[in-house]
């Protein structure tokens, strides 16, 4: 039996569980300790993250972008990545932004605010602290601050940005609002690789954690019922079909990438070109300051202009065309080679890991 070790309330975790029930794929979940995050899953994957999955044969993988497309090719029947290159190409666009831009607004409101912080400490204690002998209100207090202080307040989230990181969440759900009542999913009548990629931050954060949760029941109903709806999809029962090509209701989704993702991916690029350990950034006007530099965001970077390179033949120049028009072209291609130097021999997601900040203290 496949077993996937993570957290109930964990992002990527979330992101993973939805694509192996989607696929039929036979797991089993193992929730996991402080001890197994902070030793056992490093020493089997190379990174302290979530999830981790151990195969039947003894391998250990991380990383749900390249586990996804791994068990793509182990379970090929009802494949998620669109046969259409354009579309194919979008989604993971889309999915790259949704892992590792959503992220900030994600933690924000989870951190931020109280009234999630206190619930989400104590389930985190709950879960993944049972056998530590220290008081149950300590253990919160030290997971309360330790979260807010890493993933809000050193990754730039500030009293100049708070308005900023708010707007992107806001603005996300009133572009999906009117997909969402446009059509089931977001290319057609079953799941792509783009769903579970949203998936991640608006399954077990945004649709979950109080805070954002009663902004999305209440601005974004047909969201909301996205989200349950890809929980409960399988393969097995879906026949749909996809759109032709990529419908309008997408493009601004694909501007707000271009403005805020992409941007930043270049900024984090060009940082880690000269070796800065932290950058500035200016994102429609928000000043984000100190922001750490990652050498895997750097590899995201590549992978994209990679994934672009690709698409060739009929469906090139409209892909071409799409991304100027939306601004995300020029960003996508502004820094040549960023030279992540990571998964050099194109292992992943087996080989030795790396966080998106790879000197995370725990």
């Amino acid at each position: 039996m496949i077993k996937l070790y993570g957290l109930k309330l964990s992002y990527f975790t979330g992101k993973l569980e939805g694509y192996l029930r989607y696929k039929d794929i036979s797991h089993e979940y193992c929730s996991v300790t402080a001890v197994d995050f902070s030793r056992r899953l490093r020493d089997k994957t190379g990174a302290m993250q979530m999830p981790a999955v151990e195969l039947p044969d003894g391998r250990w993988m991380t990383d749900t972008s390249p586990m996804i497309d791994w068990f793509e090719k182990q379970y090929a029947e009802d494949p998620i990545l669109p046969a259409d290159p354009e579309q194919a190409f979008i989604g993971r666009l889309i999915e790259d932004y949704a892992d590792e831009w959503l992220w900030r607004p994600a933690m924000h409101f989870r951190w931020s605010y109280p009234t999630s912080a206190k619930l989400l400490s104590r389930q985190i204690v709950d879960e993944m602290t049972p056998d530590l002998k220290l008081p149950a209100w300590l253990k919160r207090w030290r997971v309360e601050k330790r979260q807010r202080r890493i993933f809000v307040l050193n990754d730039g989230v500030s009293p100049e940005t708070w308005d900023h990181v708010e707007q992107g969440y806001t603005r996300l759900l009133a572009i999906l609002e009117t997909v969402f009542q446009n059509r089931p999913f977001i290319f057609g009548d079953k799941p792509t690789l783009a769903d579970f990629g949203l998936f991640g931050p608006l399954f077990r954060h945004f649709s979950q954690d109080p805070v954002p949760a009663a902004i999305m029941r209440e601005t974004a109903p047909a969201v909301a019922e996205w989200v349950h709806r890809l929980w409960n999809a399988r393969a097995s029962r879906l026949d749909g079909t996809l759109v032709s090509g990529i419908p309008e209701d997408l493009k601004p989704l694909l501007r707000e990438i271009a403005e805020t993702h992409l941007e930043n991916l270049c900024a984090n690029a060009q940082a880690w070109s000269v070796q800065d350990s932290k950058f500035d950034a200016e994102l429609q006007g928000a000043q984000y300051s100190g922001v750490p530099t990652s050498r895997y965001r750097v590899w995201c970077l590549e992978k994209l202009q990679e994934r672009f390179a690709e698409v060739n033949g009929p469906s090139a120049n409209p892909l071409k065309q799409l991304l100027e028009q939306q601004g995300c072209l020029e960003p996508l291609l502004r820094i040549t080679n960023p030279a992540s130097g990571y998964d050099k021999e194109r292992e992943a997601p087996f080989g030795r890991s790396i966080a998106v900040y790879e000197n995370l203290e725990a």
